[in-house]
């Protein structure tokens, strides 16, 4: 027998895995696409707070005590999280690091590395794929759907955090993450309230976890609440908004508009009277010594994000308007034959070379029949700048949508016909429609005419 040969045939390459994230969600596999720690701590602990509340009273020093710490790890995250350790918009002392990072800790949110990290990620990238918690998959999905559900993390845009793994404060807190949340988020209140004045389960469930809930529920408010309330003062081509409710509910970060496109600012409000008790936080810590290098953008690149946001506003205002045929779109008439036309009825009056049909205009006309009837068939131009009455912009601007042609001879107009040749540059909006501002309109002549008796 030929000795058996071998099967050299090539084994095929391992299916590569694909990240439960990537799958559909269908009755059989929903559990595999929940985050359970995260739920746990995001909803388990504080439901089991909410039952304990029914059973344990809430004491007036504990319920203070509770506001106090909410504002003390609320500070961690706005203060330290984000401004500090996410944007960098401030640097802050060893003492001052190390207090923010445990506070933070105690809101239980995730390590400073991960929660800058996606932060970072959420501003490169946002409203898009990339986004962590993009506000395009749902207001509740960029609340809270994006912690509980898995996500796959090669999908979520990548940021540079080598500032932050080379901080030994955010290396420490990322280590002993869970050491700390336990500590800061439920030991310490639980202890002040208990030695304090005997409230032992009270500081557990109002100070510790139902605290945790606010300050947490306060903060995705700014992932959710701050993308779809409020207005866009500086750019609207993504969706953060400014609006003084969010900025009450997640102390000062609600102006999120201002924060996108100036994200290096150490302050959201910028205006004396908004609330940002955050951006006060920061200045008071550099008066005592604690925080310095408070950045800061130039009023005059504020201003101008400011004036081209306005800008657009007013081009889509402008767009909704009738501002009339423009000039060069009307038909071309002859003197005579305008004159003809006039004659025969038709209420035609022609001011700086444009005709104007003001036939259903005649029995509203403010100055009366008479007046605008004297200057039908005629060059008013004259009339209509001072000669008889110099009218206001609000009738240069409604004299326009009555626009029907524009004259090609008579020595009437040679004036206006000599400007038309002229080499003039438009202004022109974002849609690239001419804008006539105020005093400017075809109509109007520079200087008024001197008063001559009426027609």
């Amino acid at each position: 027998m030929s000795a058996p040969t071998a099967d050299i045939r090539a084994r095929a390459p391992e299916a590569k895995k694909v990240h439960i994230a990537d799958t559909a969600i269908n009755r059989h596999n929903w559990y595999k696409h929940v985050n359970w720690l995260n739920v746990f701590l995001i909803i388990g602990i504080p439901l089991y707070g909410c039952i304990q509340a029914f059973w344990v009273p809430l004491q007036l020093k504990t319920a203070i005590w509770a506001v106090i710490y909410y504002f003390f790890t609320g500070l961690g995250i706005t203060a330290g999280y984000h401004r500090l350790w996410a944007h960098c918009s401030y640097s802050a002392t060893l003492p001052l690091r190390i207090w923010l990072a445990a506070v933070g800790g105690g809101a239980v949110e995730g390590s400073i590395r991960w929660w800058a990290r996606d932060h970072r990620a959420h501003h490169r990238y946002t409203d898009t794929d990339k986004d962590p918690y993009s506000v395009r998959k749902g207001l509740l999905y960029s609340h809270l759907g994006w912690m509980v559900m898995k996500q796959n993390p090669k999908r979520i845009g990548r940021t540079d955090i080598s500032d932050l793994n080379e901080d030994p404060v955010v290396v420490w807190q990322h280590r002993n993450y869970l050491k700390v949340v336990f500590t800061m988020g439920l030991a310490v209140p639980m202890l002040v309230a208990g030695l304090g004045w005997g409230d032992w389960l009270g500081g557990f469930v109002y100070a510790g976890i139902l605290r945790i809930f606010f300050v947490q529920q306060a903060t995705f408010c700014v992932n959710s609440l701050a993308l779809w309330l409020g207005d866009q003062p500086f750019d609207d081509r993504n969706s953060p908004r400014d609006h003084v409710i969010t900025a009450l509910v997640t102390l000062g970060e609600g102006y999120h508009n201002f924060h996108h496109e100036f994200p290096s600012d150490y302050r959201n409000a910028i205006e004396w009277h908004q609330y940002d008790p955050t951006k006060w936080s920061i200045w008071a810590w550099k008066q005592l010594g604690l925080a310095y290098d408070l950045k800061k953008f130039r009023a005059n690149e504020i201003e101008k994000g400011r004036v081209q946001q306005l800008q657009k506003k007013l081009d889509r205002k402008r767009a909704t308007l009738d501002w009339g045929t423009p000039l060069d779109q009307l038909p071309v008439m002859e003197w005579d034959d305008y004159v003809e036309q006039a004659k025969n009825g038709r209420g035609l009056v022609a001011i700086a070379g444009v005709v104007h049909d003001v036939t259903d205009f005649i029995k509203d006309h403010p100055g009366g029949k008479a007046m605008i009837s004297s200057g039908i068939g005629k060059d008013a131009t004259a009339m209509f700048n001072g000669g008889v009455y110099y009218h206001s912009n609000a009738a240069h601007n409604l004299l326009s949508t009555m626009r029907v042609g524009v004259i090609r001879g008579g020595c009437e107009v040679e004036i206006w016909k000599r400007a038309q040749k002229e080499n003039v540059e438009y202004v022109r909006d974002g849609s690239g429609q001419r804008v006539i501002r105020a005093g400017e309109q075809p109509t109007k002549i520079p200087e008024p005419i001197p008063t001559a008796d009426a027609a």
